[in-house]
């Protein structure tokens, strides 16, 4: 049961053939969907699309290269709008010290404002980080002991060192398709290290096509590559990978019904 935990089915580049795009993605085997929120203000889109489809589920959130349009966001407003039924996920959110989108302190209260939500409502956190290894272990480390929460490392290519501060919080990792890319050793590296059963898989399109669609928009059609290089990397099967990440899914995403 291919599962695509991480969509961006309401961004630009889909306007034009989104039914399409989800179409193929059915047809490659893609069963279920979680279509990200980068922005609070966005959310209603990303909502919509969720509300149309039933094998389709959404987050609430705001990206930290948005943090800047509402650095007052507060854990009530984030709590309120995951309310929906369709929403099953707090986020995208985090730290991302690479493009400095918004000031880092902002992204900071932005992303504890988020955890907030997410420990109060139960809903998993969907962590961005990016060149923000320190602080961001620093961040979940400190909002951790303050009550725990259930938590994603989306996309995962930071270092080691988090992937093993974030694993002792009980931390789930979601592999892309950065993992097939030839210069990405490193990130492989990280794969083969983490927990069995916490790995998920994501294309987070339309952005990173995997080696074999490089140059083209991602889809989540292109999911199929992704778990095959997963299973590589980790010694599975091509079933036991799929398996294995689906299991880990709906340990994370609780709200959604298992098939």
């Amino acid at each position: 049961m291919l599962i695509d935990s991480h969509v961006n089915l309401h961004a630009p580049q889909f306007a034009e053939d989104r039914d399409a795009v989800i179409l193929r993605a059915r047809e490659a085997g893609v069963r279920l969907m979680v279509t990200i929120s980068d922005a609070v203000s966005r959310f209603p889109a990303v909502r919509d699309i969720a509300e149309a489809h039933d094998d389709i589920w959404c987050t609430v959130g705001t990206h930290p290269h948005e943090a800047k349009e509402n650095p007052q966001l507060t854990a009530e407003t984030l709590i309120d709008l995951a309310a929906h039924p369709r929403v099953v996920g707090i986020g995208e959110t985090g730290l991302d010290f690479h493009y400095d989108l918004s000031p880092r302190e902002v992204q900071a209260e932005v992303f504890r404002a988020h955890i907030a939500a997410a420990r109060e409502s139960g809903l998993p956190l969907v962590v961005h980080s990016r060149e923000a290894d320190q602080r961001m272990g620093d961040i979940l480390e400190e909002e951790h002991a303050r009550g725990p929460f259930k938590l994603l490392m989306h996309c995962y290519t930071s270092g080691p060192e988090l992937a093993r501060r974030a694993a002792a919080l009980g931390a789930w990792f979601s592999v892309s398709g950065i993992a097939t890319f030839k210069a990405a050793e490193e990130v492989r590296a990280v794969i083969r290290d983490m927990p069995a059963e916490r790995i998920i898989v994501e294309t987070d399109c339309p952005y990173l096509a995997p080696v074999t669609m490089r140059g083209r928009r991602n889809e989540p059609a292109y999911l199929p590559y992704i778990v095959e290089k997963l299973a590589e990397i980790r010694g599975w099967s091509a079933g036991e990978a799929d398996a294995r990440t689906t299991d880990a899914f709906f340990a994370l995403f609780d709200r959604i019904p298992r098939p």
